[in-house]
């Protein structure tokens, strides 16, 4: 890959850089670049390769921050105990909009996150190594190094095959039981239940599975050790992060800081509006923080998670004291609960609950309707097959929390006197609809109209596709679609274009007329 990389965000370095090192000098660190850069990884055995897991206190930075020397112990476990030679995966699915650190980091230093993964593949005898991507510059840039590495590596007389695995761009396809499955070949969906990657994940083997920045950050402390490692960052966080800033920004940027930095100063580098009315941070299964709590706050876990926020996957959202940021949370639950892959009731029923709670809430349904999102919280949180339904409940309620005096104002009828702008990141509606000379906003619309169909030689009978239009999709005795031969009424258009999106085979399509 030469040239600039298109839809991958700048990126700002807040002291020494680390994982971002060399992208002063090159848009993409190749094989060569790479070892100029961050020179040669050292060889790790298990047991010492836990200990600098432990001794730094890395923990997962995709969202729920697990502790990776927990994770690697229990992989080491499961190891022995089955006798099964373990996995690696390196989640580098980044469904969210408003997170983009960990495809900055396999489009640009994709060499970084091998090097971590292949350091905790060779100490655990692993054989086989998955990176999931949803872009097609991350699917580029990662079979380029994997090209430049050779297909396989290795060490020790071990050999490990190394794979890339394409999901759809979705928030569900980042999660763990959703990207092992894909990665044995089934739809890119959580499986309806609960399982632990570490006791049996890819194949049924205990799997070690992490996103791509976890997996730079244990290549940077392979090359410096414990101690140099520590000396940058919060005592108990040590080290840098990576912050996907977005927002009320003039624009999107990755930031790469030292742990403890004060969180207005990393607004401040990202040039965002000096009185926001509210910072969300950890992204959209992250929490709101006031603006006040914002600009008291330094990023680390403890220190964010203290005044009700969440470190997350290292989103930091600045809304303007202009906008509504209530309405603001309205969008994103909206297409939270779109984003359910519609296997168990919390995700399926409950999200559109919340929202319509939610909006019903700010429409000044008074405090019924307000008691009608506490309930509503309670039935989708902690029930689903995945973390979805926590995540989004945890957004929503953080917003009611956050702007108690918005809430009492709406709530009560009259609004917060503030409009909603769309200023947090989301998918661009799928339409082709577009404002005529009246403003109607409906110009277009029959012309955007089109007609489904199924690429055969892809379509694996998911029915994912008759879940999300019943109206015009069906399914046939064995499962596979059953499509209507005229052109969809404008009203489905968005609908339809959706269930395009989220088909796990990437099979249906939308023909225009």
């Amino acid at each position: 890959m030469t040239g600039p990389l298109p839809d991958v965000p700048p990126v700002q370095a807040i002291g020494p850089p680390r994982l971002t090192a060399g992208f002063d000098e090159a848009e993409r660190l190749d094989r060569r670049a790479h070892l100029l850069t961050h020179g040669s990884p050292p060889s790790l055995s298990a047991d010492r390769l836990t200990e600098l897991a432990g001794a730094i206190a890395l923990r997962g930075r995709g969202g729920a921050g697990f502790p990776l020397v927990r994770k690697l112990e229990a992989v080491a476990h499961h190891a022995r105990r089955s006798g099964v030679r373990p996995a690696v995966v390196v989640n580098g699915c980044e469904g969210e909009p408003a997170c983009r650190k960990d495809t900055v980091l396999l489009c640009r230093a994709p060499h970084l996150v091998l090097d971590g993964a292949l350091l905790a593949a060779d100490a655990l005898g692993a054989r086989t190594l998955v990176v999931g991507v949803t872009k097609d510059t991350a699917e580029r840039s990662v079979r380029d190094a994997l090209a430049e590495r050779g297909l396989s590596d290795r060490r020790r007389g071990r050999s490990l095959r190394a794979r890339l695995v394409r999901v759809p761009e979705r928030l569900v396809s980042g999660e763990a039981s959703a990207l092992i499955r894909a990665a044995e070949g089934g739809p890119a969906l959580p499986p309806g239940r609960r399982v632990r990657a570490a006791e049996s994940g890819l194949g049924g083997a205990p799997t070690l599975f992490s996103n791509a920045e976890t997996f730079a950050q244990l290549a940077v402390a392979a090359r410096t050790g414990a101690h140099r490692y520590a000396a940058t960052g919060a005592p108990h966080e040590p080290g840098t992060l990576l912050l996907t800033v977005s927002g009320a920004v003039p624009s999107p940027a990755v930031v790469e800081a030292p742990s403890g930095v004060p969180l207005p100063y990393v607004l401040q580098a990202c040039a965002a509006d000096p009185v926001p009315g509210g910072v969300l941070v950890g992204g959209y299964h992250g929490a709101w923080l006031a603006a006040a709590t914002a600009y008291g706050t330094v990023v680390t876990r403890e220190a964010l998670a203290a005044g009700g926020g969440a470190l997350g996957a290292g989103a930091v959202l600045p809304v303007p004291s202009s906008t509504c940021p209530l309405g603001e949370t309205l969008l994103v639950a909206r297409w939270l609960a779109a984003e359910s892959s519609g296997q168990c009731g919390p995700c399926r029923l409950g999200l559109p609950s919340v929202a319509s709670a939610l909006a019903d809430t700010l429409a000044g349904g008074g405090q019924g309707a307000l008691e009608g999102v506490r309930r509503a919280t309670q039935t989708a949180n902690g029930r689903g097959a995945c973390k979805h339904p926590d995540g989004a409940v945890r957004f929503v309620l953080s917003a009611l929390d956050a702007f108690p005096d918005d809430l009492a104002a709406h709530t009560l009828g009259g609004g917060c006197g503030r409009e909603t702008t769309g200023v947090l990141p989301l998918p661009a509606p799928e339409t082709a609809e577009a404002a005529d000379s009246t403003g109607t906003g409906i110009a277009g619309a029959t012309a955007a109209a089109g007609r489904l169909a199924v690429d055969w030689t892809l379509c694996e009978g998911h029915g994912l596709c008759a879940r999300l239009l019943p109206e015009a999709v069906r399914l046939d005795p064995d499962g596979y679609p059953l499509l209507p031969d005229a052109a969809l009424p404008p009203r489905l258009h968005q609908r339809a274009q959706r269930a395009v999106s989220r088909c796990p085979a990437l099979a249906l399509r939308l023909e225009k007329p």
